[in-house]
């Protein structure tokens, strides 16, 4: 399982040239091999799009189109692999996109903060609360969606250690404040990163405009 994904993960740099190669397309061959490769690393690794490879390549537009050039070349000798295109070139390219991919998982992780995450959603939470905007406990259902990353709606009354009414006025609550989302009315509830709220909870994600 693990050998399993390890090579769908480096096969995502290969496909990515290759795709490119075959330039199936009169215009846009770039923008869908990059949107390839998002798509098959946000399935692979579970990114939940938090990074994007296309950002890293975006920035080191120079590097990117020198290594597919190189990965067009004819093998260079019997030991440059088996087909007609150069295998060390494309080892070459691979290298660079899975360094690409590292630093933005390490950029994004910057921004983010996730050692601190927590700690920020439930302040925020705990001020909302004392000035009447949210309803008590709301912050032990976030706490709770952080922690398992989808809460069934079932378990919000145990949680808050209310009556049914109470816990659904909390999630209701939540979901006002664009906090927590669901897909149906039955649906578990999922946490929602408002962007009213990402100087918040996300401080430096998005540059200051302020004067």
């Amino acid at each position: 399982m693990a050998c399993s994904r390890l090579r769908k993960i480096i096969g995502v740099a290969a496909s990515h040239h290759r795709l490119l190669w075959i330039h199936p397309f009169l215009d846009g061959n770039g923008r869908v091999a990059r949107l390839m490769s998002h798509a098959t690393l946000l399935e692979a690794l579970d990114t939940g799009a938090v990074w994007s490879v296309a950002r890293g390549l975006a920035r080191n537009v120079a590097t990117y189109k020198g290594h597919l050039a190189s990965c067009d070349q004819t093998r260079r000798n019997d030991l440059d692999g088996r087909g007609n295109l150069s295998e060390e070139a494309l080892a070459e390219f691979t290298r660079f996109f899975l360094t690409t991919c590292l630093d933005q998982v390490t950029f994004m992780e910057g921004l983010i903060q996730p050692d601190t995450l927590r700690a920020r959603i439930l302040l925020w939470a705990e001020e909302q609360i004392r000035l009447g905007r949210l309803p008590p406990k709301s912050g032990a259902i976030i706490e709770a969606v952080l922690y398992r990353g989808e809460l069934p709606r079932g378990d919000a009354a145990g949680i808050v250690g209310t009556g049914d009414r109470q816990a659904r006025r909390v999630v209701s609550g939540l979901i006002e404040h664009g906090v927590l989302v669901s897909e149906s009315s039955r649906a578990p509830l999922q946490l929602a990163f408002p962007a009213a709220l990402a100087s918040r909870w996300l401080p430096g994600l998005f540059p200051d405009h302020s004067p």
